[in-house]
């Protein structure tokens, strides 16, 4: 937690200096708001699912995690456009 404070600090500098820039901090947010959100429920719908199918636990743990990890490359992806608007 305490290694985001100065990211933060750094987004809010960038917000306060320009339109573009407070945009880019506001879709940066919401790129990781989605992605924790996405996250979350593929874990919670692993869960249900492994607990359906005990014997295909294997096989949907691959799934979720391969998902994401995808979901999380989206984020990443979104956060380094964001950055980039200046």
């Amino acid at each position: 937690m305490h290694s985001m404070l100065p990211m933060l600090a750094l987004l809010q500098e960038a917000g306060a200096t320009s339109l573009g820039a407070g945009l880019a901090v506001v879709g940066a947010g919401l790129a990781v708001i989605g992605a924790g959100i996405g996250i979350g429920r593929i874990g919670g719908q692993m869960a249900d699912a492994m607990a359906r199918q005990p014997e295909a636990a294997a096989q949907i743990q691959t799934a979720a995690i391969i998902l994401s990890a995808l979901i999380e490359g989206a984020a990443l992806f979104g956060l380094v456009i964001a950055g980039f608007i200046k």
